[in-house]
């Protein structure tokens, strides 16, 4: 695939000379050029393009103030393109790739190129290896596999379902708990809850799914509420809308838990 790129600068010879550097170049593809801040804004929103060789000092906008305004989930990689170096240090701390002091020669032009592709590479390659991870946790069912695909760093790490002990609700995410460990699932809980066997999992409040298999004691307590007693020892509250939930699983007052007593 080629590299969507995009050339801002307010002077005529400028882009001229930009264009005619990326022509050569078989993996770019020029999908515009801007000669002002706001026009580069609307152009980048409107194509979205990897690559943006962005002039600093610019009409309506600066450069600086394009990124700012711009505000995509997922930034181009930007190279710099300016006649004054006073702004070097600024530029790299906007995560500029590179940057380009006029007038420069083909041989840093190159340079500079080649470290925004290698940069946009690089995003590619994470971005395939997420999409990729999320595909297959999606594909594949909890109930069937008997485990839950929770990506980290870039990896996807597996947790066996009878390892989880309890499930919390963070926001967004649910927290699995295996023994001392816990790891996020970017999935709420109500979704992860349709996915896993009710026969083992129990939701027992609006923010907590138990297995079952680990409730080792199941307590009433002086104020009429109740409290359930993992094997670790670890107490979570059980709400009463929920507490017939635990009856289906056989768990229920008049029963005793498996690994424990009432």
């Amino acid at each position: 695939m080629k590299v969507r790129t995009l050339i801002a600068d307010d002077e005529l010879l400028a882009r001229e000379r930009l264009r005619q550097l990326l022509a050569a170049q078989p993996e770019i593809e020029l999908v515009g050029e801007c000669s002002d801040g706001r026009e580069a804004v609307a152009e980048i929103r409107k194509k979205t393009p990897d690559l943006i060789f962005l002039d600093i000092q610019m009409p309506e906008l600066d450069g600086f103030e394009v990124l700012d305004a711009i505000k995509l989930e997922s930034m181009p990689v930007i190279v710099f393109v300016t006649a004054h170096d006073k702004f070097a240090l600024r530029a790299f701390e906007v995560h500029a790739v590179d940057y380009l002091l006029k007038p420069f020669d083909r041989a840093r032009f190159k340079k500079a190129l080649e470290r925004g592709l290698e940069r946009v590479r690089h995003r590619e390659g994470k971005a395939l290896v997420e999409r990729k991870a999320a595909l297959i946790a999606e594909l594949q069912s909890p109930k069937t596999t008997g485990k839950l695909a929770v990506k980290s760093g870039g990896h996807v790490v597996w947790i066996k379902l009878d390892e989880v002990d309890w499930i919390g609700s963070a926001d967004n995410y649910a927290e699995l708990h295996v023994g001392a460990k816990s790891h996020l699932l970017r999935e709420t809980l109500g979704a992860l809850e349709s996915r896993l066997d009710p026969k083992v999992f129990v939701r027992i409040s609006r923010s907590v799914i138990v297995n079952a298999q680990r409730i080792k004691e199941l307590k009433r307590l002086f104020y009429g509420g109740c409290e359930l007693v993992l094997q670790d020892g670890t107490r979570l509250t059980l709400s009463r809308r929920h507490r017939d939930k635990l009856e289906r699983v056989g768990l229920g007052w008049g029963v005793s838990p498996a690994a424990g007593s009432r």
